[in-house]
């Protein structure tokens, strides 16, 4: 029988091996000017969006979220960032924000502390205390604190899949249109 994924065991592969499968900054053609275009588009979002930057949820400098207002009490998708839990920003993937609120839906961007400054255990409770402030600051912002949806990119989905559990969160959104969880009717799914 022969096996699923190829000859390659990533059990016999080095440290280096492995983190060089992971780093898509190395396996993208082009992945330097693709990220500098997102921060660029990032910026004008943010521009176009001042009244609601570097809100706090926690006592680290990371712990601060973007609201994006889009539709007054509208729905709120926070997204979570992500680099490898290692690296980037809410700041990078701030573009993203984009096409959920050319949708009438608004939209947290969340920071969190990178690992190895905290660890993963640490990162998701940081990310738990960043819906409860999304929730507790939404009626404030504008914003309907029932419909919570989240979602993530890379590391950010997998952090979006650990807040599932949080009380406040509805559903989660993940690339593709598909949709991981909803316990609302908050329309989740769009067209790829």
């Amino acid at each position: 029988m022969s096996k699923p994924f190829g000859e390659t065991d990533w059990r016999a592969m080095s440290r280096p091996q492995l983190d060089a499968g992971l780093n898509n900054g190395v396996a993208v053609a082009g992945s330097a000017d693709i990220g500098a275009g997102w921060v660029k588009r990032s910026e004008d979002i943010k521009a176009k969006h001042p009244d609601h930057l570097d809100l706090s949820y926690g006592p680290r400098e990371r712990n601060r979220f973007d609201f994006l207002k889009a539709a007054d009490g509208g729905p709120t998708l926070v997204l979570i960032h992500g680099g490898y839990w290692q690296m980037r920003s809410k700041d990078f993937f701030t573009c993203f924000a984009a096409g959920p609120m050319a949708h009438g839906i608004n939209v947290a961007v969340v920071g969190y502390t990178l690992a190895p400054e905290a660890t993963l255990d640490e990162i998701v409770a940081e990310l738990h205390a960043s819906v409860d402030a999304v929730v507790a600051q939404s009626p404030a912002l504008g914003a309907d604190p029932a419909r919570i949806v989240v979602s993530g990119w890379s590391a950010g989905g997998h952090l979006t899949a650990t807040t599932l559990t949080h009380p406040a969160v509805k559903g989660a959104w993940r690339s593709r249109a598909s949709t991981i969880s909803s316990r609302s009717g908050i329309p989740i799914s769009t067209r790829s």
